[in-house]
């Protein structure tokens, strides 16, 4: 059997790739040769050309790109993400191709990251831990910090303007609190697991889903208004998509109750980022959390890293050690049924 040619730009479990070794010569190109970040798009055009199959990761390629591709055999073309917005998939289907991908790939991943930013949120944790690490409610240094006081109950003293619980604030409990969810797509729904764990009720918003079936998962399906207006958090999950693109902005803001929360591990684009802004400025919502921007790296004075009322990380909410693995798993299935002649199970279809 003679195998074909296969441009590998993403990992691949070993297994998976030597049973997938039994098909195809395999050659490496774009970040997985070069390093995250090292691929520009020219490059991984060059790279790519020829192959019957390509498999990318996070690598870019337009329309320039795909025509080039399919003119010189390509024939099978995959992204390793949940979202392929780094392909053009108009291009790809004008020229009578599928484009495959790794939905919920990292949905473990980030649907416990949001959960660990509600309760950072929630109980005040970033602000209070970054204080006492910048020295904030501490007293002055000592000689022996093995000699303390014979006091049974320790306690950071008496509760004036001067105690941390002042100062940061008590938080509140997850417990018995709403929590609205904007897109129930694969993350969506493994964040509602872990929120009713916790003693939270679910109100799920996807326009693409059946009532039925998000409250088979023991959320209840709302119309938009009715989830913004009763939520505590809010916790975005949306794809970014020309539909979708600032969707979440004052208007969805003035419809929810000032003490509610906004928690966005989805992406930035989704969210008017002045309309964000302004909301948390001025008190129409109490809060947020954020792991994604505008502008990656964000620009170290955007006003959101300056507010104590926002929690902020650096986009890590999809990467664990974990999900290379299950990206790759569903990637190298992807690859098998074309070699094989099946459906594939993963097809975008948007545009």
């Amino acid at each position: 059997m003679e195998k074909k040619k296969m441009v590998l730009c993403t990992q691949l479990p070993e297994e998976r790739r030597k049973e997938l070794e039994q098909y195809c010569d395999i050659t490496e190109a774009g970040e997985l040769k070069h390093g995250k970040g090292n691929a520009p798009e020219a490059q991984t055009r060059e790279e790519c050309r020829g192959f019957e199959i390509v498999a990318l990761g996070d690598e870019y390629a337009g329309a320039d790109t795909i025509n080039d591709w399919v003119d010189h055999g390509m024939k099978f073309i995959g992204v390793a993400k949940g979202t392929p917005v780094t392909v053009d998939n108009k291009t790809i289907m004008e020229r009578g191709l599928q484009l495959s991908y790794t939905p919920g790939r990292n949905r473990v991943a980030v649907a416990e990251f949001t959960i660990g930013l509600f309760i950072a949120m929630a109980r005040k944790i970033t602000l209070s831990a970054e204080g006492l690490h910048k020295g904030e409610h501490t007293t002055p240094a000592k000689d022996n910090i093995y000699d303390v006081p014979d006091v049974k109950n320790v306690t950071f003293g008496p509760l004036d303007e001067n105690h941390p619980f002042v100062d940061y604030g008590i938080g509140f409990e997850l417990y018995g609190k709403k929590l609205g969810i904007a897109g129930f797509g694969a993350i969506g729904r493994e964040v509602a697991k872990r929120a009713q764990a916790l003693g939270m009720k679910i109100l799920a918003y996807d326009p693409y889903m059946k009532a039925e079936q998000i409250e088979a998962t023991g959320a209840t399906a709302c119309d938009l208004d009715t989830m913004l207006a009763n939520c505590d958090i809010l916790s975005l999950h949306l794809p970014v998509v020309e539909s979708t693109m600032g969707i979440v902005n004052k208007d969805w803001f003035s419809k929810m109750k000032k003490t509610a929360y906004v928690v966005n591990t989805a992406r930035a684009a989704v969210v008017d980022q002045k309309d964000f802004v302004e909301a948390l400025q001025n008190g129409t919502i109490a809060g947020a959390a954020v792991d994604v921007y505008w502008e990656e790296p964000v620009p170290a004075n955007h006003p959101l890293l300056s507010m104590r009322n926002v929690v902020c990380t650096p986009h890590m909410a999809g990467l664990t050690t974990d999900v290379d693995g299950w990206s790759g798993e569903m990637m190298s299935t992807e690859i098998l049924h074309y070699l094989k002649g099946e459906d594939r199970e993963y097809i975008w279809t948007r545009v």
